[in-house]
């Protein structure tokens, strides 16, 4: 080797050092293990009165399908009384349906480090989901661009609490409906690593999400694992429409996975009693959860549930409350009675800003999510105004505190170190522990650190501007994007890929309803 090609090769090594030692490094935790016991809230005779009436609300009452022949051919099949479009299932039928459906399932991410169990005792946390609009302290409220829905994306792959990409972060106006899933998945696929959901706005655009899929993981991957976990919402009371059957149908049959989860506001689409509620809950559930396994046994399936109360004054919804509380504890238990992972919870608000009500609420909410045994919480970070804005430094405060629930999680340790006897034998009385041995060999994993808090003193705090805490999360967004770099992707995968997109989008026009 000559002496030009020597120096350039040693330059190229040092250049390739100095990009490490000064590229940006961020950690993902492994998705949340809970040591520490659910809260349950109803005894044993409630549990069963409200499995009971709920069996006589599919028998007696029953449930729609509406535009779906092919539903209530199967049901039909299956024994239940179809009348019309109304679908009256025989007690205990709906649940033995459910028994097919597995316990938990693996989520393959196309980073396998990133993959996440949903189920048992674990608990999966993902982003804000469908809002129209967004709202960041520079530009305010807004409808939402696909520029928006890329940088929550971003956000959310550098987010170290954060195990899930989500689905919809925010909804892209000015893409055209038909087409704006197609950049959707994309994002989720190339700007992220995590795993992520499917599409649901159509059935065909669920089968788009699939073949995506089937590009980045391949397609015999894709029917023998489950890489989508999507949203299907049920319409409360009763009510299971042909969009979002016909995209549980396409995932089931895919071995993709379905939060099958009722849309409840107590008083307005559910009864205003915590019990009624549950009944209808626990109905509405077990026939979604049955359909699927009807369309294919062993589709895996979350027991989804929704809900908030109603302000009797202003017909808005509300969030936090006590009442939304008991139910999702409630939930929590019927979900376990089945054997089956649970989706609820999130950081709700019904908040225009998040200030003292946005946290106040939103903490409530994650709580209950952590204690009622909760698997898969959607909505964990970036929730504003009931769900209808993506705020982008409500994302990063959010998404800071939920290393709190993974604290609480893991419980309290009692082994030796933990126990700390040496540290009080050094000390002793009257003495600090500032230096004592333990301490120093403790203190850097010893608390959780907030990354957007302010703990300065008053005087250091109006030196640095007398910053609030959407100020200091401002300053953490636009940080966290100019620091953002890409995940590596095969380049033919990542080619194949775009190639798919812009072979759909050009095979239909445009259209914006």
């Amino acid at each position: 080797m000559n002496d030009e090609a020597t120096r350039k090769r040693r330059g190229g090594g040092g250049a390739v050092r100095r990009a490490e030692r000064s590229s940006v490094s961020f950690e993902t935790a492994k998705y949340i293990e809970r040591n520490i016991p659910n809260l349950e809230i109803l005894n044993e005779e409630a549990l069963e009165i409200i499995e009971t009436n709920a069996e006589t609300v599919l028998a007696e009452i029953g449930v729609n399908f509406v535009n779906n022949p092919g539903a209530l051919a199967l049901w039909k099949d299956a024994g239940a009384d179809v009348e019309g479009e109304r679908v009256r299932i025989p007690r205990g039928l709906a649940r033995e349906l459910c028994k097919t459906a597995p316990r938990s399932f693996t989520q393959y991410a196309r980073n396998p480090a990133r993959n996440v169990e949903i189920g048992g005792r674990n608990l999966v946390l993902a982003p804000v989901y469908g809002p129209p609009f967004v709202h960041d302290m520079n530009g305010g409220r807004r409808y939402a661009t696909m520029e928006d829905f890329r940088n929550f994306v971003k956000l959310g792959y550098m987010s170290k609490w954060l195990h899930h990409s989500g689905g919809t972060v925010c909804e892209p106006t000015d893409v055209p409906v038909n087409k704006r899933h197609l950049d959707m998945i994309h994002a989720h696929m190339t700007l992220s690593d995590k795993p992520f959901m499917g599409s649901v706005t159509e059935p065909s655009r669920a089968q788009d999400s699939v073949e995506m899929c089937e590009i980045l993981f391949g397609k015999e991957f894709v029917q023998n694992n489950t890489v989508m976990t999507s949203l299907i919402n049920i319409n409360s009371p009763l009510t299971f429409d042909d969009v979002m059957m016909g995209s549980l149908e396409v995932y089931a049959r895919n071995n993709q996975a379905c939060i099958v989860s009722p849309f409840i506001v107590g008083g307005a689409m559910a009864p205003v009693s915590v019990a009624g509620t549950l009944t209808q809950v626990l109905a509405e559930v077990l026939a979604g959860i049955a359909y699927s396994q009807l369309v294919r046994k062993g589709a895996p399936v979350i027991f989804g549930a929704f809900v908030t109360s109603i302000d009797m004054n202003s017909g808005a919804p509300t969030f936090g409350t006590p009442e939304a509380a008991q139910i999702t504890y409630g939930v929590g238990q019927l979900a376990r009675r089945m054997g089956l992972p649970y989706r609820s919870s999130g950081g709700f608000t019904g908040s225009k800003l998040p200030d003292a009500q946005a946290g106040y609420e939103s903490s409530n909410s994650l709580n209950m999510g952590l204690l009622s045994g909760v698997n898969f919480m959607l909505h964990a970070c970036g929730w504003l105004e009931g769900g209808l804005v993506s705020s982008y430094e409500k994302f990063v405060m959010d998404a800071d505190q939920l290393g709190t629930l993974h604290s609480m999680a893991a419980g309290i340790s009692m082994d030796e170190n933990a126990q700390a006897m040496d540290a009080i034998r050094e000390v002793g009385p009257g003495g600090h522990y500032l230096g004592c041995a333990h301490t120093q060999a403790n203190f850097k994993n010893a608390f959780w650190r907030t990354q957007v808090l302010d703990y300065k003193p008053f005087e250091t705090w109006v030196d640095d501007g007398s910053r609030d805490t959407m100020a200091l999360a401002s300053v953490r967004v636009k940080k966290m994007l100019s620091d953002y770099v890409q995940p590596t992707l095969d380049p033919a995968i990542s080619e194949a890929l775009s190639a798919y997109v812009a072979q759909k989008k050009a095979s239909m026009p445009d259209a914006f309803a």
